[in-house]
């Protein structure tokens, strides 16, 4: 039997400079993402699209969700199987393409987890788990892109070698 789980957060425009919407270089793209008991994210458009570049941007969020969700199975997985992970790092990047009629969609998110483990034994079992954590990721069974991925496991002893 499946499980159902609800989110809930706020979202609240703050880019009224006085005049609204009246034109489209009348206002802000900022924004305030209120979820309750945490901390605010602050958020714009991507400033190509007149956002604020000191702000989150919807594209970034994504990126960074399908990361982080990714991030979490596979050190579930890890534990599970008992490989320790000391340290774990990812460089998620994301290809949008814009359409004619001024809308897009992403067509791929590449994640490049760098993950350093204990057991030098274990590197092969720890890499091959990047591929079962994709499959259990919430985020990225949600996508209608492909989520790839080039993770590089190393052990802990090889890291200090390389200056990790």
């Amino acid at each position: 039997m499946s499980k159902s789980h609800h989110y809930a957060a706020s979202l609240t425009w703050t880019g009224n400079r006085g005049s609204g919407t009246m034109d489209y270089r009348s206002y802000d793209r900022d924004y305030t993402i209120s979820i309750q008991g945490k901390p605010e994210i602050l958020g714009s458009s991507d400033p190509q699209f007149l956002g604020n570049k000191q702000r989150h941007n919807p594209e970034e969020l994504l990126v960074v969700s399908l990361s982080s969700c990714h991030m979490l199975w596979y050190l579930h997985l890890c534990a599970k199987n008992g490989i320790v992970v000391i340290d774990y790092r990812d460089h998620a990047t994301g290809e949008m393409e814009e359409t004619a009629d001024g809308g897009g969609r992403f067509t791929a998110v590449t994640l490049h987890p760098e993950v350093i483990i204990s057991d030098p034994s274990k590197k092969e079992q720890a890499q091959a788990l990047h591929a079962e954590a994709n499959k259990l990721c919430f985020i990225a069974n949600s996508c209608n892109f492909p989520v790839k991925h080039e993770p590089v496991c190393v052990a802990e002893d090889e890291a200090m070698v390389r200056g990790q």
